[in-house]
């Protein structure tokens, strides 16, 4: 006999609901409320009301595409962030793409697609390194939200990769937690090739091996197999605030 009160299937519709922000506010309502609790409520109209969203992969890449043109421009348009959209957000959320970049300050993927509040699901580790909570965070992107993209995106420049490389070069051990990304990034390392040419094959070399590994997890492959689901890899330039794909 099962001695679970909740049954597996009301337990994941609670965990749908209450990740996507649509579950009703019950117990704790009573406690000290924010003072934006005390601002009148602002009629706001759907969230695609404020503009089109992409519903496909092939859509969500033309938007990021669109957006990294802006950002390198200097037009960027900064939407999704008026209080009718901030208000509509209250309600549940509707990302169009999923991005998995690298912690590195200077690749933010809301500024660098030129993309507001709703719009991108972002993951960030260092070097894209993959653990289970950063696979377990982009699987519920893909399988509870139903976001038609998952982007790798790497960049110029990329400190974990450089890292990696040097300490397979001299042999030296890293700390222990920046061993561990290290060790995941090491088997990406371009030995075809030296110095500063090295780190810049291996964040393609890196992007591509994260790909891999992701179109590799079962639930993945059969959205992509399925035509839902498009996991791409993706390099910006910090020279030039390009976004580029990587085959």
């Amino acid at each position: 006999m099962n001695s679970d009160p909740v049954p597996h299937r009301a337990r994941r519709s609670l965990l749908r609901a209450a990740l996507t922000g649509t579950a009703a506010l019950g117990v704790g309502v009573g406690l000290s409320a924010s003072p934006a609790a005390a601002a009148p409520p602002i009629a706001a109209p759907p969230i695609a009301a404020s503009r089109k969203r992409p519903a496909t992969a092939e859509e969500a890449l033309r938007e990021l595409a669109a957006g990294n043109r802006r950002w390198r421009t200097f037009r960027e348009r900064h939407p999704d962030e008026t209080p009718a959209v901030r208000q509509s957000l209250t309600n549940g959320q509707h990302p169009f793409a999923l991005v998995l970049g690298c912690i590195d300050s200077r690749v933010p993927p809301e500024l660098v697609f030129d993309q507001g509040l709703g719009d991108l699901m972002t993951v960030r580790s260092a070097g894209q390194v993959l653990d289970e909570a950063v696979f377990g965070s982009l699987a519920y992107g893909v399988l509870e939200l139903d976001i038609p993209l998952l982007m790798v995106l790497g960049h110029q420049s990329c400190g974990a990769v450089k890292a990696a490389v040097q300490a397979d070069e001299s042999g030296e051990e890293l700390p222990r937690h920046i061993q561990y990304l290290a060790d995941q990034i090491n088997p990406a390392i371009d030995h075809s090739t030296e110095g500063d040419a090295r780190v810049d094959a291996t964040v393609d070399a890196n992007i591509r091996l994260v790909r891999s590994r992701l179109a590799a997890d079962p639930d993945l492959a059969a959205r992509v197999d399925s035509g839902a689901l498009a996991i791409v890899g993706a390099r910006y330039e910090l020279t030039t605030q390009r976004v580029h794909r990587i085959s």
